[in-house]
């Protein structure tokens, strides 16, 4: 079984976010989303709340693609939660070249780790390159539309937030 991690914060889930995962379902037999605990960033959303959308949306695209997800929170290295979940092959979007870069020198830090872990990279969609979780908690909180960059469930999500700050 051909095992594969797709790791981020998520924080929110995005429609990039979605189109990578159902993309990823092509690849794998298992897709496994880590949602990663990561404190340096300061998520405006909880763990708990991060990993419920990130089941919710993922809910929806194993029923239409009759795939198995599995959303897994972690607070380990990247190479560590890979080896946790038994995947042989992490996934990550890429959107432009300052992607790259970063993500680049993640896969010379992992291979160094553990050669036997391969990094595949998917572009994203043209329509959805612009989208980051950040751009659109800054729209949400400035009270913009971000119906265009994420499910109508996660911008309640957001919605809620922002109406209590």
């Amino acid at each position: 079984m051909r095992i594969g991690l797709y790791p981020g914060t998520f924080d929110p889930i995005t429609l990039g976010h979605v189109d990578i995962i159902q993309r990823a379902m092509a690849l794998v037999d298992r897709l496994v989303i880590g949602v990663a605990i990561n404190r340096d960033k300061g998520p405006l959303f909880s763990l708990e709340d991060r990993v419920a959308m990130v089941e919710a949306e993922c809910n929806a695209i194993a029923a239409r693609t009759g795939g198995e997800i599995v959303v897994h929170p972690f607070e380990n290295l990247l190479i560590d939660c890979a080896r946790d979940v038994g995947a042989s092959v992490i996934l990550r979007g890429l959107r432009a070249v300052a992607d790259f870069e970063y993500e680049f020198q993640m896969v010379g830090m992992n291979r160094a780790l553990d050669s036997s872990i391969e990094t595949v990279f998917l572009m994203a969609d043209a329509r959805r390159q612009a989208i980051a979780s950040k751009l659109v908690k800054e729209i949400s909180r400035l009270g913009g539309d971000v119906s265009k960059f994420v499910t109508p469930p996660v911008e309640e999500a957001l919605q809620r937030k922002f109406a209590k700050a």
